[in-house]
């Protein structure tokens, strides 16, 4: 989520310096995983450049909007209503800009070679095998442990320093929530196959905006329920840390949503136009 991820920078002149830079991350990381040259990857940075002002200009300033609304809601206080409104909002931007990239790199990835894909798959494998160094190791307990500070962390990104019994409030939430990294582990690894099918059988284009706008479409059960029964144990903890928090915290929180929305508002402001995907 975009707003997770920008939480764990230092304030909001480093969100502008980073999202300026978004274009050269995207083409590092997307160089990762496809072993392109030449014409080729003089296409894959115009598709990045595609993206970047499409996202710029159309994603931006909903994301502004909806930390205006976000900063207007925690103000006053969180209902649940409220907290299911914000999952709701992000969710359907990143589907929304999940969809819009795959829309622009689609057309290349029809075109990989056998060789080309197959360091795509290896690349998946290395991918895995981090995942399960960081998210498999270790007992239940100290698994549980682990998300409990995470967690921690994530919020004090946002409010500063919890308190003792804020923090005793996150492990509780760890403590209820389902462990569900196996099963996700299993997921990632299928979404994983299909990409790689889809790329072989040259169907990119044909399918892939649609699927991946629709990521979660398929997974197993089990999954999908406890995957849910986490997301509501999240909700309650927010709703029950809202009623906690101080003065200070609140305020901090609603600063930084406002201090997004500037952010967001500006960067927004420099979009060139955009150009329709090839």
């Amino acid at each position: 989520m975009i707003l997770v991820t920008l939480s764990l920078l230092a304030g909001c002149s480093a969100v502008r310096v980073a999202y300026d830079h978004a274009d050269t991350w995207l083409r590092w990381h997307a160089g990762n995983y496809l072993d392109v040259h030449g014409e080729q990857a003089g296409e894959l940075d115009e598709r990045i450049d595609a993206f970047h002002d499409w996202h710029r200009a159309t994603a931006l300033p909903k994301y502004a909007r909806l930390c205006e609304e976000a900063a207007r809601r925690l103000g006053g206080g969180l209902s649940r209503e409220d907290i299911v409104w914000g999952y709701d909002s992000l969710m359907a931007q990143a589907r929304e800009g999940l969809r819009a990239a795959a829309e622009r790199i689609a057309p290349l990835l029809d075109r990989l070679s056998p060789e080309q894909v197959r360091h795509m798959e290896k690349r998946f494998a290395e991918d895995n095998r981090k995942f399960a160094r960081e998210n498999l190791r270790g007992s239940e307990a100290e698994r549980r442990k682990r998300r409990a500070t995470r967690t921690v962390e994530r919020l004090e990104d946002w409010v500063g320093r919890l308190s003792k019994a804020q923090i005793e409030r996150v492990r509780q939430f760890s403590e209820r929530a389902p462990l569900y990294y196996e099963m996700r582990d299993r997921d990632r690894k299928r979404l994983q196959g299909e990409l790689l099918a889809m790329v072989r059988a040259r169907e990119a284009q044909k399918r892939l905006p649609e699927r991946a706008a629709n990521f979660d479409r398929g997974r197993d059960p089990a999954y999908a329920a406890a995957s849910e029964a986490a997301r509501q144990e999240y909700f309650a903890l927010l709703l029950d840390l809202d009623r906690t928090l101080s003065a200070e915290q609140r305020v901090r929180a609603v600063a930084t949503f406002r201090r997004y929305a500037d952010d967001f508002t500006l960067l927004a402001g420099q979009a060139a136009p955009e150009q329709p995907p090839r």
